[in-house]
Parts: C-alpha cells; sequence; structure tokens
C-alpha cells in the first residue's frame, strides 16, 4: 500500500453520512497539497471510481450499506493509502489487520485529521508508526520533511531547516535557513503538520523550532537573530517545554 510521494494528493471520500462527507470535503480544501478527486455514498460507487480514476488517499468509512469499508480494502489488488473514518472504535483491530494508515473515530477533530496524513505522506518509504510514548530517533527527525505548495508547485522542506513559522491571516510565511516560503495556508493547519517534539507554538501568529531558540524570557523568545514574542495563552506550555 506503499505509493511515491505525489506533487498533488488526489483524495477519494466514502461515506453515507452527507454531513460526514461535508466536513471531510472543508478540511481537503484547507491543505494546499490536497486534491479532491471525488466523493460517493457507498463502497460499490467507489469502487466504480477506483477503477477508472487515480486516487492517493481514501478516506473510508467502514458501516456502509451493501458493502463495508474494510470488505472494499480485501477486494482492491492494489489499494491507496487508506485511513478509516468511522463511528465504531470496535473496527479498528480489523482495520489495522488490513495496513492502513490510521483510524480516526467521528466526530473527527481537524489538528488528528491533518496528522494522519502527514503520516501517510511526510516521509518516504514504508510506513512506521510508533507505539505509544515513542519519540522519533535523532536520525529520523533530521531526515523528515513537510511539502508546501508556492507558485503553483509544491515545495520540500527538511523539518530541520525551518526557524519559524508566522501567520499572515490566510497565509503563513515559512522561515528557513534558506529563505521564506509563503503559502496560502492556516497556521493551525501547519501546526498539526509538524512533529511536536521538535516544534512548538508560542503565540496564536507563532510557531518556533525548540532546536533554533537561543534565549527566552517571560514574554520572548530569542530565534537566530529574531525576537518573537509569546503570547499569554502560551506561557504556561513554553515553559513546560523549555524548562
Amino acid at each position: 500500500m506503499n505509493t511515491p510521494h505525489p506533487t498533488t494528493i488526489r483524495c477519494l471520500i466514502v461515506d453515507d453520512e452527507p454531513p460526514a462527507r461535508d466536513i471531510l470535503r472543508r478540511y481537503i480544501s484547507e491543505m494546499p497539497m490536497l486534491e479532491l478527486a471525488g466523493e460517493c455514498g457507498n463502497a460499490m460507487e467507489a469502487l466504480n471510481i477506483l477503477q477508472h480514476r487515480p486516487v492517493d488517499l481514501l478516506f473510508l468509512d467502514i458501516r456502509m450499506p451493501q458493502l463495508k469499508g474494510t470488505e472494499l480494502v480485501k477486494i482492491l489488488k492494489n489499494p491507496p493509502k487508506v485511513i478509516f473514518t468511522t463511528a465504531h472504535a470496535d473496527y479498528a483491530l480489523e482495520g489495522y489487520e488490513l495496513d492502513v494508515v490510521d483510524y480516526l473515530l467521528k466526530p473527527i477533530q481537524f489538528d488528528r485529521w491533518v496528522k494522519a496524513v502527514s503520516k501517510a505522506f511526510q516521509t518516504a518509504g514504508p510506513l512506521v508508526v510508533p507505539g505509544p510514548g515513542a519519540v522519533p530517533s535523532e536520525s529520523a527527525r533530521k531526515d523528515s520533511f513537510v511539502y508546501f505548495r508556492m507558485d503553483r508547485k509544491m515545495v520540500k522542506v527538511m523539518l530541520q531547516d525551518i526557524v519559524y513559522v508566522e501567520s499572515m491571516k490566510d497565509y503563513v510565511k515559512v522561515h528557513t535557513s534558506d529563505g521564506v516560503i509563503i503559502t496560502k495556508q492556516s497556521i493551525s493547519s501547519v501546526e498539526a503538520m509538524l512533529p511536536e517534539q521538535s516544534f512548538i507554538r508560542t503565540h496564536r501568529s507563532y510557531i518556533v523550532n525548540i532546536d533554533k531558540i537561543k534565549s527566552y524570557t517571560h514574554e520572548l523568545i530569542e530565534i537566530e537573530k529574531v525576537e518573537l514574542p509569546i503570547g499569554k495563552l502560551f506561557r504556561n506550555g513554553v515553559r513546560k517545554v523549555l524548562g
């Protein structure tokens, strides 16, 4: 079920509940690298689409009329990456036995959804899901990357090169060691893409790379040659992380 990292990730929504499809459609519109390839209300419709249209990522409900989502995955000879979206926790074991990327329980929160998508396409090679409390190795962190859309193309950015992220209303500035990337994306969606072991939200408008911090006070963080504010709502979290 491993596929090459696409420039644009083509997504298919399969859910018999229109409100659930509405939420996923809205979430997909928030992520610049995602493209909605289609949506359908049952697995039989999805089977037809998958046979005639390229799809990279499948958001798949489990309990549906005629054919369950788990049965659809078993039928497919070369399935795309699959994220189950369901209200029923009792299918979790079966889902992971099918080598799915993630298993999201409804109601699905946006940050949890973004992490599932990032898990599918953030790193190259086989998907490795760490156990509870596991911390990625230093080499794994150095090899990790994300993609941002800029000037009609997807730009690969190594996580270790990101200095800080700055919000500008509907856009964000990603300040890196090589320059600045401006992308139409919310800072909350970027926050969900970045590993919490390496990045911290210090203000409603800023996310910083912990390794790049030179010094800090109660109200400011110095990162390279820039001083960034620490928001009142974020001070306790910053204090816990930085000690």
